[in-house]
């Protein structure tokens, strides 16, 4: 017998990094705001939910670019929370996501111990993974972008992780966060952040935010990761 042929896939919580807890330092370039957060130590999945991970919890592919170890994209935030949902349930998990309604309304349980979107401050904190620069890397060796994706997405985990072994970080699809963006402005757009495939050097910094409608907006340049508490 094949000894590998007995070897079971690792489960969702052994592909989680244990982040440990820290500050991180935000910023937004629209408002010149500056604030600066507390981070508790929590799990973030090492790679972006792909579409066999996806498929395997919802029977759905959405996305535009096929391909089993592809990042899921083309999801809006709603279905990434429902997904989210889904996944703690199949684990015996309290789902952290309550769906108010069909307006964009989606409450939250702190207490739950299920998967969930990171928040942009998790986020970036586990992006930067201790560096202090823009990026935590070259940006050839750690990310998919305009000038080396040939504008499509790719199979996760292929270019160099970051110090904490968290992978495609940057580049290839944006992750949405579960923070909302300036309500008073934005209503109940959701954030995203990392950079995708099909943008610039520019765009693609552990410090770039971007925000959009979290039933209306998706994008086959933009998926999520999960995270959990601990």
């Amino acid at each position: 017998m094949n000894p590998d042929s007995t070897r079971k896939s690792p489960t969702i919580l052994e592909q989680m990094v244990d982040i440990p807890s820290g500050r991180i330092d935000l910023r937004d370039d629209r408002t010149k705001e500056k604030w600066t957060v507390e981070i508790a130590p929590f799990f973030l999945l090492k790679f972006p939910v792909t579409q066999d991970l996806y498929f395997n919890i919802t029977n759905e592919n959405p996305s535009t670019f096929k391909g089993e170890s592809l990042p899921v994209e083309t999801v809006s935030f709603k279905e990434a929370v429902i997904f989210c949902n889904k996944l703690s349930i199949q684990n015996g998990l309290t789902p952290c996501y309550i769906i108010q309604d069909e307006s964009g309304n989606i409450g939250f349980k702190k207490s739950a111990d299920g998967f969930r979107l990171p928040t942009e401050a998790e986020w970036e904190y586990a992006c930067k993974a201790g560096t202090t620069g823009i990026r935590y890397g070259a940006l050839d060796q750690i990310a998919w972008y305009k000038d080396n994706s040939e504008n499509r997405t790719h199979a996760v985990g292929q270019k160099t992780p970051n110090p904490w072994g968290l992978y495609d970080m940057l580049g290839n699809v944006w992750e949405w966060c579960s923070d909302l963006y300036d309500t008073e402005v934005y209503c109940s757009y959701r954030i995203f952040r990392g950079g995708g495939f099909c943008d610039l050097e520019r765009s693609v910094m552990a410090t770039t935010r971007r925000r959009s409608h979290p039933l209306k907006f998706k994008i086959d340049d933009l998926g999520f990761r999960i995270a959990k508490n601990k």
